[in-house]
């Protein structure tokens, strides 16, 4: 197991929050033809905080300031990424107007807090840029219709590396944010875009979604059924943040997918699926060896065994399907979760290299 660092997590902030700063850099140089550097800002708790300007411009009819991302010691994907904001004068009475440069995606699927066609720029972020605009204007005593336009130079190929293409946000990155700061290895995020991802699916009608611990599974879900990208949710080790959000916001069919080890954790009651927060229980898995049939000698070796992936051999050489009892008491957990939602579920349980070890399904 890793080390705990120790040094208390450096904080970041979120783009939300950079981006926010680079509008109110660009708007002050809009109306005095000055950059302020720093530029503070008021997150949305009421805390504040500066950002040095990375890039600056001030042209006929526009402003631009770009900030450098800090994500902290948090491995976010845009850390070091540049988000530029570009204000210029809107017409009279349209208010604050909000474009996509590039590497801003472009949203495509409905169920995100977005709606269709506008770009991704989440509802916080747009508050706190608004406000700022709102401040400023005020300041001169004018109305403030300004278009704002963010870019993030390299967010196409940043947006890859996210859950954006299967949200449908097509072209980059989003802007993101709820208190403008992130938390270094937040699970916070995580379970908000398995969240986002069940409620794309539910407006999308889509009628069948997989959930994988990891890729290898992911794949092996996805061939079983057919499914398409967009019809996968990244679960990763959060199953319960997961199933709880499905038991109020149902869909007709979910498939699980996992290795052996996190499944068996889920069989065994767990719904938090990391190494550092749920531990495999061997003499449970000797127990349930020892419903199987398994003699006194194979159920020793299971108690014995370093992994869980030795187990699942131990019983394969001895013929008993392990796997397929794991699945069910896995599907079982999460039936007690969803607790009567109407939805049928499977399990499905794979190997190292994909291949299905055991399976449970309710249709």
């Amino acid at each position: 197991m890793a080390q705990k660092p120790d040094n208390p997590l450096r904080r970041g902030w979120t783009t939300g929050a950079c981006a926010t700063a680079a509008v109110k850099a660009a708007y002050t140089a809009l109306l005095t033809g000055h950059f302020p550097d720093p530029v503070e800002i008021t997150l949305p708790r009421g805390q504040k905080s500066a950002f040095s300007l990375a890039r600056e411009h001030l042209g006929d009819g526009e402003a631009m300031a770009g900030i450098v991302k800090d994500a902290g010691d948090d491995p976010d994907v845009t850390h070091g990424a540049t988000i530029v904001a570009t204000v210029r004068p809107a017409p009279l009475k349209a208010g604050v107007v909000f474009k996509a440069g590039a590497g801003v995606g472009m949203v495509t699927k409905p169920g995100l807090p977005i709606p269709v066609g506008e770009p991704a720029i989440n509802p916080v972020p747009r508050l706190m840029m608004r406000s700022v605009i709102e401040e400023l204007a005020r300041a001169q005593g004018i109305c403030g219709d300004v278009e704002i336009e963010i870019s993030v130079p390299g967010g196409e190929g940043l947006a890859h590396k996210t859950w954006n293409p299967r949200l449908g946000i097509i072209g980059g990155l989003s802007i993101l944010g709820t208190t403008g700061i992130v938390v270094p290895f937040s699970c916070a995020a995580w379970i908000a875009s398995i969240h986002r991802g069940i409620d794309v699916a539910r407006a999308t009608d889509t009628a069948h979604i997989g959930a994988a611990t990891g890729a290898t599974s992911e794949a092996a879900v996805r061939r079983r059924h057919d499914l398409t990208e967009g019809e996968m949710i990244d679960m990763g080790d959060f199953a319960g943040g997961m199933l709880k959000y499905l038991k109020g916001h149902p869909v007709p069919r979910l498939s699980i997918g996992g290795g052996f080890a996190k499944l068996t954790k889920l069989s065994q009651g767990h719904l938090d699926l990391h190494s550092g927060r749920s531990q495999i229980d061997l003499d449970w898995l000797a127990e349930r060896v020892a419903s199987l049939g398994g003699d006194n000698a194979l159920i020793e070796a299971v108690r014995g065994a370093n992994t869980a992936m030795e187990v699942l051999g131990l019983a394969a050489a001895g013929n008993l399907p392990l796997g397929d009892l794991v699945a069910k008491a896995a599907r079982e957990t999460a039936l007690r979760v969803l607790s009567g939602a109407p939805m049928a579920v499977e399990v499905v349980v794979v190997d190292r290299e994909g291949n299905l070890v055991g399976a449970a399904h309710g249709w």
